[in-house]
């Protein structure tokens, strides 16, 4: 394919000219250059693109076929590079950034409503999406940057293949339910016996399992060799949140997001003998492209406010 852009180019001229000589001198190069690449496109595609005569040259069938694809993509690459120059006369930067619903909301929506005022020439798309999915994208660079959630023990230049994570802010899961939820085993087991009654007991709402957050919180109960019993699944800590609101079970969640709801008493936590072990917030980009000025910037912003 990349041999072929500069053929392409020839013979988007070509048929556009319907002349090889009139081609030729629009490309500044000789005749017998433009007809060598025009025969060479034609042996790469196992096709004839051209009937020659005397009065010129026209486009067989697959010509056309080809000429249309071909004049698509030349317009939108000059479309990209007008809009480029557009961008930079402006001083416009674009930042494209993946990133959690949950971490979305809590984390970057409220750093984002100072730093989009403080630099407006910095564009930013946000694709919301799966921790794994935002790391996928960034191996295969659909995206410049993901703020996610970096597992315990992971630092700063290490992170899955290709990926650096830069830890911003710790973060400590915790369990919380309603009041009206863990009256009844406080009342039929006692507080001493509490805890041993909820894993065995209780219904326990947790984030699917593909999740990492998920994935952190097996590693505790494996590493404590506990069990839980009954489990509600649900994709997003929202929902969890708002499932322990409803004294439907205890929810496991980050303990920055259910503040409010335990200086208010509507949740309250469990103090239980094991807590979680704190993990980081952090951006991950990919290890070997040069970190850009757009996401420098918003990098040190963010560094400076958490």
């Amino acid at each position: 394919m990349e041999q072929n852009l500069n053929l392409y180019h020839i013979f988007y001229e070509v048929a556009r000219c319907r002349n090889l000589s009139a081609a030729a001198k629009k490309l500044y190069i000789s005749q017998p250059a433009v007809s060598k690449s025009v025969s060479r496109l034609e042996e790469n595609l196992n096709t004839t693109l051209f009937r020659r005569s005397s009065r010129g040259v026209t486009l067989t069938p697959e010509g056309e076929l080809l000429y249309r694809h071909v004049e698509e993509a030349l317009t939108s690459l000059k479309s990209g590079e007008e809009l480029l120059r557009s961008n930079q006369a402006q001083g416009i930067r674009r930042l494209s950034i993946g990133v959690s619903t949950t971490l979305c909301k809590y984390i970057l929506l409220p750093l984002l409503k100072t730093f989009i005022p403080e630099n407006p020439n910095i564009k930013i798309a946000i694709s919301c999406q799966p921790t794994f999915e935002t790391l996928a994208a960034l191996q295969n660079a659909s995206l410049d940057i993901g703020l996610v959630g970096v597992p315990s023990g992971e630092t700063s230049g290490s992170g899955p293949h290709t990926i650096t994570c830069l830890p911003l802010k710790s973060i400590e899961d915790i369990f919380v339910a309603a009041e009206a939820y863990l009256a009844p085993f406080r009342h039929s087991h006692g507080r001493e016996l509490l805890e041993e009654a909820l894993f065995e007991e209780a219904t326990f709402i947790m984030l699917d399992k593909n999740n990492i957050s998920r994935k952190h919180t097996d590693s505790f109960f494996t590493r404590h060799q506990i069990e839980l019993s009954h489990i509600i699944e649900v994709n997003n800590m929202d929902l969890s949140i708002e499932f322990a609101r409803a004294g439907l079970g205890i929810a496991c969640v980050i303990s920055d997001f259910v503040q409010d709801d335990i200086k208010n008493g509507t949740l309250q936590e469990l103090h239980l003998s094991h807590k979680v072990p704190k993990r980081q917030i952090g951006f991950a980009y990919p290890a070997k492209i040069p970190v850009s000025g757009a996401m420098d910037t918003l990098i040190g912003y963010c560094r400076s406010v958490l």
